[in-house]
């Protein structure tokens, strides 16, 4: 992996640990929030990466409808769900409902 990729997916993470317990995030508000209009998809990438980085609470960041969209990269299929349920967050056929109010949006809640 390139340093610059690197120290990508370690903003990503420095973003991902600010969201709170009960809280979600989508791909596409990190990269914005990092100046990466496009970078939904290396936010991915970063995320995919992290499921073994206890210190990065992956289970938080869904796609922009609220779906657990990287929930194939968890040790079990429903180990996204179980993490975000144990936080107050509820899912129903992948999908976290109340999303409006669940959301966290970086360019809100950080100051840059």
């Amino acid at each position: 992996m390139n340093s610059e990729k690197t120290n990508y997916f370690d903003l990503v993470y420095q973003v991902v640990r600010e969201i709170p317990s009960g809280r979600v995030c989508s791909y596409g508000a990190i990269a914005n929030y990092l100046g990466l209009k496009s970078g939904a998809r290396m936010v991915g990438y970063a995320m995919n990466a992290a499921h073994t980085l206890e210190d990065v609470p992956a289970h938080r960041v869904v796609n922009r409808q609220g779906l657990l969209t990287g929930k194939h990269h968890f040790s079990t299929p429903t180990q996204m769900q179980e993490l975000l349920e144990s936080e107050g967050v509820r899912v129903i056929k992948d999908q976290v409902q109340d999303f409006e109010n669940r959301f966290w949006d970086p360019e809100k809640e950080l100051e840059v």
